[in-house]
């Protein structure tokens, strides 16, 4: 009976220390050990990418088919890293603040990592390329991302390059937010940040448990109650646990309940979804319904649709930190030690570079939080999640009506509406000649001159969406367009307009 009681009560100090050491206590990992994980994080990621690549953006709404094959053999990374070098824009970009930490250090200012960001030679799109707009011209972070002064802020773009965040804080969620905070609200704002804080919350979760119902949850928790962002992610969780083998089953009821774009100009009133909570939902799915298994959680989180490389990657990514280096399946690596050494496009880094360098941030991390380095072992002051301040964009708008505006073979065109706010998706400046030029536009509503804009032709410095405002009274509008110089012609596309409630309600 004695015994009994003294192995019962053995068996609860265990169980409580195993609580307790996933919320703040320490935690110690092998340097080798927390070495392959970081390895596992960055390899998985890259493979994940190339698996999805054929099928990004091409199946918009739909779950990509079971007979759809998707390609996979010895030499196929190399093919894509030579021929198709922008499908690793997630990672290239993770690079990008990568690099920034190497040269100046973990104390490196908001402004250093958006300059590297803005001036970088890769293109970007969506809230990347606004962001890198605004910063080009002396709009810096957080207000570069804000949805006031960037109308793609909920989009996806920060969800696929925080990675690296998630990566050099191995069980510390509460830094990594901190980074998040600094580097994500560059390019977005609200549900799109926190694309990028819950995915860099489950890698660093994935160092010190291998569980992954419970880091998909705990790392919820860095995300406030009331956001969209965690109202979606907590149905999937939910979900999953009432059916957890039918994964096209959830992705089902989140269409019907989650699936409309306010904000993307680019997705209101069409299929393309590049929204950050759909998309974290499709890393979800993978995760959940992988069952740990790493080609099942690949082809779930692809199969998905939507951003279907990018998802993969985060899915990987996580996976692969959970599992280590070394135990990332053959068939999965095969082709990978020949494009360790090749360096990413528009860098001077490859995955051997950035193996090595996310190993010392991630030991400087782990000294900054109270850890320390010892005999060859990581002793880490596990973080309990603590959530970050709430963010609401497009808060009180609603779309009402998408109106194709023409064409116009002059300088200057308008169009008024009533509600309270409008996007206008022109295609952009026509091109004198062969040559790239910055044309100025004016935009004036209801007669008064509220902005000048730079319209670069050049792709890599353009304005993404070109007019936009929101928060307008609730009335009647009239907006014009016109080019300080006659001879500069807008190419007109669409334009969204905004009010303060839904034309149509819900029934």
């Amino acid at each position: 009976m004695r015994r009994t009681v003294i192995l019962c009560l053995i068996m609860v100090m265990v169980i409580s220390g195993l609580a307790e050491s996933s919320s703040g206590k320490t935690v110690k990992i092998p340097f080798d050990d927390l070495q392959d994980k970081i390895k596992g994080a960055w390899a998985a990621q890259v493979i994940g990418c190339t698996f999805g690549g054929p099928t990004e953006f091409r199946h918009h709404g739909t779950i990509i088919p079971d007979y759809q094959h998707i390609p996979w053999y010895d030499g196929y990374m190399k093919d894509t890293y030579e021929n198709q070098p922008g499908l690793y824009d997630d990672i290239y970009m993770d690079l990008t603040f990568v690099d920034v930490f190497e040269k100046e250090g973990l104390d490196a200012p908001a402004s250093s990592f958006a300059n590297a960001f803005a001036n970088a030679d890769y293109r970007l799109w969506h809230a990347n390329q606004a962001a890198r707009y605004n910063i080009l011209r002396g709009i810096m972070p957080p207000e570069s991302g804000h949805w006031l002064n960037n109308p793609h802020a909920d989009d996806i773009d920060f969800q696929i390059e925080a990675d690296f965040a998630g990566i050099m804080c191995p069980g510390m969620v509460n830094a990594s937010s901190e980074i998040c905070d600094k580097i994500g609200h560059i390019m977005n704002y609200g549900d799109g940040w926190y694309g990028g804080v819950y995915v860099a919350a489950m890698y660093s979760l994935a160092f010190v448990s291998d569980d992954i119902d419970y880091i998909v949850e705990e790392a919820l928790k860095v995300i406030p109650k009331k956001s969209k962002y965690y109202a979606v992610m907590s149905d999937v969780i939910k979900w999953h646990k009432q059916n957890p083998k039918d994964w096209k089953a959830t992705w089902f009821k989140v269409h019907r309940k989650w699936s409309e774009d306010i904000g993307c100009p680019e997705g209101v009133f069409k299929p393309f979804n590049i929204d950050a909570t759909v998309n974290s939902a499709w890393i979800l799915l993978g995760l959940l319904y992988g069952d740990g298994d790493f080609g099942k959680t690949i082809s779930i989180s692809t199969r998905a649709g939507d951003d279907s490389d990018c998802n993969p990657a985060s899915a990987a990514g996580i996976l692969g930190t959970i599992m280590g280096y070394d135990k990332i399946p053959a068939y999965w690596k095969q082709g990978l030690a020949e494009v360790e050494p090749m360096d990413f496009k528009y860098t001077t880094i490859s995955l051997n570079d950035v193996y090595k360098m996310s190993c010392l941030h991630a030991i400087k991390v782990i000294k900054r939080n109270g850890g320390k380095m010892q005999d060859g072992v990581a002793y880490i002051k596990v973080q309990k999640p603590q959530p970050v301040k709430l963010e609401v964009a497009f808060e009180g708008h609603y779309p009402i009506e998408k109106r194709r505006l023409g064409k116009s073979d002059k300088g200057e065109f308008e169009f008024e509406f009533e509600g309270i706010g409008f996007s206008f998706t022109g295609a952009g400046i026509q091109k004198r000649g062969k040559k790239d030029h910055v044309a100025k536009a004016q935009m004036y509503i209801d007669g008064k001159l509220v902005e000048t804009s730079e319209l670069p032709t050049e792709k890599r410095t353009g304005k993404p969406t070109l007019f936009w405002r929101y928060q307008l009274p609730k009335g009647r509008h009239v907006v014009k367009i016109k080019t300080v110089n006659p001879s500069d012609k807008i190419k007109p596309g669409s334009v969204i307009i905004y009010d303060d409630k839904p034309k149509n309600p819900k029934y």
